[in-house]
């Protein structure tokens, strides 16, 4: 093992503040990243959903008029 104690592997031989701080940094940007894609996921899912709600109503509304007619 590199350090004799905890205590010593916690200072990281004085650099402990640079050392933690990086991994915190590290640690939050990625939980960040994961955020940021879930709630990109879910907001492409509800435009989709809009979407689709959409196109399916505009099917309906030309299913009960007839539809476009298209004269030969």
């Amino acid at each position: 093992m590199a350090f004799d104690s905890f205590q010593d592997f916690f200072a990281m031989g004085g650099h402990a503040s640079y050392v933690w701080a990086s991994w915190g940094v590290t640690g939050a940007l990625l939980i960040g990243i994961v955020l940021h894609a879930r709630a990109e996921r879910r907001r492409l899912l509800r435009v989709l959903q809009r979407r689709h709600r959409r196109q399916a109503a505009t099917n309906q509304t030309s299913h009960r008029t007839g539809g476009p007619r298209h004269e030969a």
